[in-house]
């Protein structure tokens, strides 16, 4: 069965070195044959391995005010270059540490398969940083997501809600344990994210980093663009800066140690 991967990439938020490694982290964690494809605005810079693919074309104006990565909607499309049938869509920004070959065997290939979100436990949100879809069977959400952006955006906020209350014949959901959070599942708790660095789950084949917190802030032990690297002693003298961002106890809670696991993965 050939497997097929695609992500998406477009402005300068997340430059090549992205699409590399997450490449570099499925060819070590699959097993051939498969296809890995970008579809972006500037293929510059990405691997030869990678398959780059120009931005599906859309007519629509990108929703304001809203949290959602709403150009994802581009991979929706009928068509997706000449790719068919089922297709595992990754953002850049996860990291692999497991064998992945059961997201291409799980379910039926019809089927539309979603993380669970875990801050959402009781709404059974889907989590679409990581997610299988056929080409094409998402196209009615395209539709009418186009007819009018703005108010699908702000009816529903997060694109990942969206495709879960929308999804033709309804969503499914990954084993739990496949896909876990860095935040919520490998960040030790207070006071214990002084003493440790974050746990690498066992079972996980693959860590999600949602809420602005990114590998390259796991590697080096801060928590997002909020912090600032340093040791202990820096964090807790950051108590005195006035221009901290949290309250006192959620900053001491949002330190963390430099992960070596994550490092050791996050390469191409």
């Amino acid at each position: 069965m050939l497997k097929q991967i695609i992500c998406i990439n477009w402005g300068t938020k997340y430059g090549p070195d992205y699409v590399n490694r997450l490449y570099g982290m499925v060819s070590r964690n699959i097993t051939p044959p498969f296809t890995f494809t970008c579809f972006c605005d500037n293929p510059d810079g990405m691997r030869p391995e990678v398959r780059t693919e120009p931005l599906p074309e859309l007519d629509f104006v990108m929703p304001t005010g809203t949290k959602g990565i709403w150009p994802k909607a581009r991979l929706w499309s009928e068509k997706l270059a000449d790719l068919q049938g089922p297709v595992l869509f990754m953002d850049l920004d996860l990291v692999v540490i497991g064998n992945m070959d059961a997201f291409f065997e799980h379910g039926s290939p019809e089927d539309v398969i979603l993380g669970r979100n875990p801050n959402t436990p009781f709404e059974k949100l889907g989590q679409t940083s990581l997610f299988r879809f056929p080409v094409g069977k998402l196209l009615p959400l395209q539709e009418k997501f186009l007819a009018d952006p703005q108010t699908v955006a702000d009816e529903y906020q997060f694109e990942q809600r969206y495709v879960t209350r929308n999804a033709p014949g309804g969503v499914s959901f990954w084993p739990r344990g496949w896909l876990r959070h860095f935040r919520m599942d490998c960040a030790r708790s207070f006071p214990m994210n002084y003493v440790l660095p974050p746990k690498k789950p066992a079972d996980a084949k693959v860590i999600i980093f949602p809420g602005g917190l990114l590998p390259t802030h796991a590697i080096e032990g801060y928590w997002g663009r909020h912090h600032k690297p340093g040791s202990r002693m820096d964090h807790i003298r950051r108590l005195a800066d006035p221009d901290r961002h949290d309250k006192p106890l959620r900053h001491l809670r949002h330190f963390i140690l430099p992960s070596k696991w994550v490092e050791e993965a996050w390469r191409a």
